[in-house]
């Protein structure tokens, strides 16, 4: 994902930054409030993740300040947090992450209608509204949605330490809400108002993945693939990402539905979820390849919708090479940056393919978050099931669990 330079950017974005830098940094106390926040430093390898007390600025125009109840822990906040200061223009320090918050509107700034103090909210990503993309539903492809939700153009100081000076600003804005603390700034066009969807604090907790992990693997199977009940579907990778997808491909009623993964737990639990297949990576029959165990159970020509999640090169690949002639291939999954697929073109020109990618799972937050709410209500999409909740200052437990597998989606409470 690249975005533009940042001087290509709508120019009521640029004038929105420029008035923050100008107008929305405030240094008495009686302009700021005190909240927790895990803060990146560094990367977390090197021990540069901390919970620490810190103080959060007034909103500025198109702002809410949110108090958040909850957040989801996403592999996106360990891949960004984990690459070395400067890498990338991804990677600066110090920051908040997190990207699937909820919680209550304490404050809004000028120009916002989209919640109002004391609503409850649940977060996503951050986009643009005003390119062609945003305009025609492709919001979650906005050609500026790397320097919307990652750069440090977008990234304006919203958190300063208890114990220091504006010299020492803590930059937020990640996905336009940096859900690691316990009060944050949050972007209007980040903002689903969720006054007419939840019933308690506890859901609100509960549906705080849903603007990010798990809109991307149902969005992606709805939206992106757009499968249906004659299709075959197949998702590498049962995290939460994956099994949302097995939950919607089973909503969509496709006809078959493969997972695969290597922990036995996920794949007991996809099968529950709706999956009517699945296949351990690891533990496949002699002389069969993970394509020839797919296909196996595709009626030998392999699926028409294979979803890959992980971004783990071996998969992507086994993936590709087993979807069906005609079949679609959607990549999900955050692969290592330096990774370059070589495909035949000869080959794949004969097979008729396609592949692409899907961001978000090509969904407009404030459209598809009520769908998945009005699925659980229904008892369809189960997300309580993939889930386990933490207090904030587990963290480092809720990384290690997410890693191992041992949890699908923890969740920080605050």
């Amino acid at each position: 994902m690249t975005g533009r330079a940042s001087a290509n950017i709508p120019k009521s974005l640029r004038d929105l930054w420029k008035h923050q830098d100008e107008h929305g940094r405030h240094s008495t106390t009686d302009n700021m409030s005190s909240a927790k926040a895990i803060v990146s430093h560094d990367t977390h390898a090197n021990g540069g993740w901390k919970l620490e007390d810190v103080t959060v600025r007034k909103p500025g125009d198109g702002e809410l300040l949110v108090e958040m109840v909850a957040t989801g822990v996403c592999h996106t906040d360990a891949l960004i947090g984990g690459i070395p200061d400067g890498a990338s223009p991804v990677a600066f320090y110090p920051r908040v992450l997190g990207h699937e918050g909820s919680g209550y509107v304490k404050e809004v700034g000028s120009n916002v209608t989209v919640a109002k103090v004391g609503d409850p909210v649940l977060l996503s990503y951050a986009f643009c509204n005003e390119c062609p993309a945003c305009k025609s539903n492709g919001h979650s492809h906005c050609p500026d949605f790397t320097e919307l939700n990652f750069t440090k153009n977008a990234a304006s100081p919203i958190f300063t330490p208890s114990k220091g000076g504006e010299q020492n600003s803590i930059h937020g804005a990640f996905f336009g809400q940096s859900s690691f603390a316990s009060l944050s700034i949050v972007r209007a066009c980040s903002v689903v108002n969720a006054k007419d969807l939840i019933k308690s604090k506890e859901d609100l907790q509960l549906f705080a993945p849903l603007g990010c992990g798990i809109q991307t693997g149902a969005g992606t199977v709805i939206n992106a693939a757009k499968a249906t009940k004659d299709d075959i579907v197949c998702i590498m990778g049962l995290g939460g990402v994956g099994l949302s997808a097995i939950m919607a491909a089973k909503i969509q009623g496709s006809r078959i539905i493969i997972g695969v993964d290597r922990v036995q737990s996920r794949l007991e639990l996809a099968k529950e979820l709706g999956a009517t297949h699945v296949v351990d990576g690891s533990a496949l029959k002699e002389g069969q390849s993970l394509t020839d165990a797919i296909k196996a159970l595709s009626e030998d020509l392999g699926p028409t919708v294979v979803i890959d999640t992980t971004g783990a090169p071996p998969l992507i690949q086994a993936g590709f090479d087993s979807a069906r002639n005609k079949g679609r291939v959607i990549q999900v999954g955050s692969s290592p940056f330096d990774f370059n697929m070589s495909i035949n073109m000869f080959a794949f020109m004969m097979r008729g393919v396609t592949f692409s990618g899907a961001i978000e799972g090509q969904a407009y937050p404030p459209e598809f978050v009520p769908k998945m709410v009005q699925w659980y209500r229904d008892g369809k999409f189960p997300v309580d099931k993939l889930v386990k909740f933490m207090a904030v200052d587990k963290f480092e437990q809720a990384l290690e669990e997410m890693h191992s597998g041992k949890t699908i989606k923890p969740i920080l409470t605050y």
